[in-house]
């Protein structure tokens, strides 16, 4: 089954006759084509996609079968198309992504298309928060890209070298490797910016007996990947040794609670414990794990807020860290799908502490 055929089915748990696509990831996973101007309009029986002539080559080659790919131009604007496309299908209750859309632009379409949107953004966050097997290899494929980066890397990393070019060798052999760009800007912090979950690369300089901190990823035909390392540079105190075998005990905790079908909270609370348990409980302050897909943040989390179940074939993040502000912090990233019986882990990346 493909993806429209399975927001066909939503469509009619929903009770809608339509749902009409705007925001870009949602787009993707519908048509299967990346584009920045357009509409796509998937109903019951039939689906278009509307672009112009910038991409209409492109998306004629990669859309679907079971969608109909619409040129709009000066003389056949994309609403008068839309329109059309509505009135074809016959369409009196339309969805839009309420939660993607602006609210101008909500009510500016609602107004020239003559009709009223129904919230149809919970089609795919549920959707999309399982992911196919063709998903799954794509974002296998992405994180392989960024573990052959940072396998380039380490060897690079020495005293006197910034942030900043430990970030740009990352990025740099990504694009070697085969990403089609990062999933989101990475994050490379030396000495006490460790402390600062998502610190900014600068011109801080590396020094001797220094954490330092890389959370970075990749994309393929579109999916992301998502992985933190921290490593020491020349040698590394017991303090920071402790530090860092807590935190990866804690990844452990949560990584073998994990399974669909149980709320987020309770992978987070098995991670959490090891931490509070050995003292550090006050520096752990963001949630154990995100789910990730087309886009780096994505629905349900493994937070303490966590209450939905975690849905089958789910790719989620397994992130602690400790963080002791002023001083250094830790963190160690692998994502992992959920099975009812456990996790499977994509990363494959050594997290034993490396000292360079």
């Amino acid at each position: 089954m493909n993806n429209i055929a399975r927001i066909q089915e939503e469509l009619a748990r929903e009770g809608l006759d339509a749902v009409l696509i705007v925001g870009e990831k949602n787009q993707r996973y519908a048509a299967g084509f990346p584009f920045t101007d357009g509409y796509v309009l998937v109903a019951r029986r039939q689906a278009w996609l509307i672009t112009d002539s910038r991409y209409i080559e492109a998306a004629s080659q990669a859309a679907p079968d079971c969608v109909r790919v619409q040129l709009y131009d000066r003389e056949h604007p994309g609403l008068a198309l839309l329109k059309a496309d509505l009135a074809e299908a016959g369409v009196e209750s339309l969805g839009a992504e309420e939660e993607t859309l602006s609210h101008g632009r909500f009510l500016a379409l609602e107004q020239r298309l003559g009709c009223s949107f129904k919230p149809a953004q919970r089609i795919f966050s549920r959707l999309r928060a399982s992911k196919t097997d063709e998903e799954l290899k794509s974002m296998t494929q992405a994180q392989r890209i960024s573990e052959a980066a940072l396998e380039e890397t380490l060897p690079l990393i020495r005293p006197g070298m910034t942030e900043r070019q430990v970030a740009a060798e990352l990025v740099y052999r990504m694009l070697r490797h085969g990403s089609e760009g990062n999933s989101f800007d990475p994050i490379v912090v030396t000495g006490a910016k460790t402390s600062m979950p998502h610190g900014v690369p600068g011109d801080e300089v590396i020094q001797d007996g220094d954490f330092v901190t890389m959370d970075f990823g990749s994309l393929k035909d579109g999916y992301c990947s998502d992985m933190t390392r921290t490593v020491a540079v020349g040698h590394a105190t017991e303090e920071m040794r402790q530090v860092y075998d807590i935190v990866l005990k804690a990844q452990l905790a949560g990584i073998a609670a994990a399974r669909a079908g149980i709320p987020g909270k309770k992978i987070d609370g098995a991670a959490r414990k090891v931490i509070a348990d050995a003292g550090y409980g006050a520096y752990f302050g963001h949630g154990f794990g995100h789910s990730l897909g087309l886009d780096i943040h994505e629905a349900p989390g493994a937070s303490p807020s966590g209450t939905v179940p975690m849905p089958e074939s789910a790719v989620v993040s397994a992130e602690p860290g400790i963080y002791l502000p002023g001083r250094f912090g830790v963190r160690i990233e692998d994502v992992m799908v959920l099975r009812q019986e456990g996790c499977e882990l994509l990363t494959r990346a050594p997290k034993d502490l490396i000292i360079l």
